[in-house]
């Protein structure tokens, strides 16, 4: 067992996971490898997963944990953190979609919507690890 303490770099570590595995998930649809696309994106779509449940457990037990830093940082990690909380939002959905109409073979409709999941994913999972260095590291 993970001891609770441990969850917010657990969590970081996902969300660089998720991030590595869009990077190549794609790597792999430029070059038209569609098998290791789909594999890639469903492990990041997994890795997400295992991220938001590690992460509602985290705030479940621990509450909200409060940023100390001070002056210019400050108003940084608060920039940052309202863009990626507010697309982290929105990515829930765009990504279900998005993997709904590739499971489908909807792939006209798949690639529409991948356009702009695709960035808002890769940005919310990099983000969140920045967030986790400011917020625990820094």
């Amino acid at each position: 067992m993970i001891p609770i303490r441990d969850l917010p770099a657990v969590n970081a570590t996902l969300n660089a996971t998720s991030a590595i595995l869009l990077s190549m998930g794609y790597y792999f649809i430029r070059r038209k490898n569609t098998a290791a696309h789909k594999r890639c994106m469903l492990a990041a779509f997994g890795a997400s997963l295992l991220f938001l449940t590690s992460y509602l457990f985290y705030h479940s037990q621990v509450g909200s944990v409060r940023f100390t830093g001070t002056g210019w940082i400050r108003g940084l990690y608060f920039t940052i953190l309202t863009s990626h909380t507010l697309l982290a939002a929105t990515i829930v959905p765009l990504a279900i979609i998005t993997l709904s109409r590739a499971w489908k073979a909807r792939f006209e409709k798949h690639k529409r919507i991948a356009r702009w999941t695709l960035p808002l994913w890769f940005y919310v999972s990099v983000t969140g690890v920045i967030i986790y260095w400011m917020l625990y590291e820094l």
